[in-house]
């Protein structure tokens, strides 16, 4: 019989007073040493470099962000995926998304090794399992955006991840509260051979959250530089650390009940940054997490991996 580790109590710090409604899709720029990220409800990005924080309003939500090969940022917003050359520019449209926006927006996402961005949606109606995952891959200017579908018959998705080899991909529909792997062939942009790679507990009926038996369920991710899978356990208060075989390693309390995604930043990328929620959290739960929406640090025990640079 296995036990699960303790629950580290860590020393995070906060990274600025801001609040965000929904924070999300943290990166670290190592050129211009700057942590980027976005609010989804507020509908805005952010970054923070040497201690000044900047925003930039979007004209919907923004899912995802990454950092693209010549400068600025490819960005996922609700209505299309859009390249931006420079902060504050103009958004140029690279690829619709084929799905109802009425319903259905761009989450979680990143690029892969070899710069396709990957974006993950989610059924805001969670009731018709619409969310999907798909790949934009810009590489051929002669050419448009090639979109490929991959991934389909979810609710939310989130916790995409690439192992440090490329051969492995991590996806999670959150509310299943499980995270799966598949073997990823980065040349031909293929899944295959899903397997459940960690399963949690479902939430209790009527879960309030001081009831600390329930550990969350898994939102955005980040993976190490020997493969770990750091994943953020929403509502649950918790970020947990994965070795490759799925063993849990070790779990984190987080200054806020709903943490959303890490990453690892910082000249050794091993500052671990966390973005957390704020919007529709009760008075209650604010009390005990007055800083909810903020972003933190905390000093990782491995470096992570660079981040991937969106070709295109």
């Amino acid at each position: 019989m296995t036990t699960e580790p303790d629950l580290i109590q860590p020393a995070w710090k906060r990274l600025d007073p801001h609040t965000c409604q929904l924070g999300e899709s943290p990166f670290w720029h190592p050129l211009e040493h700057t942590l980027y990220w976005v609010d989804i409800a507020g509908k805005q990005l952010l970054r923070m470099h040497a201690g000044v924080l900047q925003t930039w309003d979007m004209p919907s939500e923004p899912g995802c962000i990454a950092p693209a090969q010549g400068g600025g940022l490819v960005i996922a917003l609700r209505h299309g995926v859009f390249r931006a050359r420079q902060w504050g520019g103009v958004l140029d449209l690279l690829a619709t998304l084929p799905y109802d926006t009425a319903t259905v927006r761009a989450n979680d996402g990143k690029c892969d090794a070899l710069g396709r961005f990957w974006v993950g949606t989610v059924d805001e109606a969670k009731t018709q399992r619409a969310a999907a995952l798909f790949s934009v891959d810009a590489r051929d200017s002669t050419q448009p955006p090639h979109l490929a579908r991959h991934l389909g018959d979810a609710v939310t998705g989130n916790g995409l991840g690439f192992s440090p080899d490329h051969s492995v991909a991590y996806w999670v529909d959150t509310p299943t509260h499980a995270v799966f792997a598949w073997n990823f062939d980065l040349q031909t942009n293929t899944l295959t051979r899903r397997r459940s790679f960690a399963q949690f507990s479902g939430k209790p009926a009527g879960w309030q959250f001081t009831d600390a038996t329930y550990g969350g369920r898994p939102d955005g991710a980040a993976v190490d530089a020997q493969g770990n899978y750091w994943v953020a356990m929403y509502e649950g208060a918790r970020l947990c650390q994965f070795a490759p075989d799925g063993r849990l390693l070790a779990q984190y309390a987080t200054p806020a009940q709903c943490p959303t995604m890490p990453c690892f930043g910082g000249a050794d990328l091993q500052t671990l940054y966390l973005t957390t929620v704020r919007h529709g959290r009760s008075d209650a739960e604010l009390a005990r997490y007055p800083d909810a929406g903020c972003v933190f640090s905390m000093r990782a025990p491995v470096p992570g991996l660079a981040v991937n640079f969106f070709a295109g």
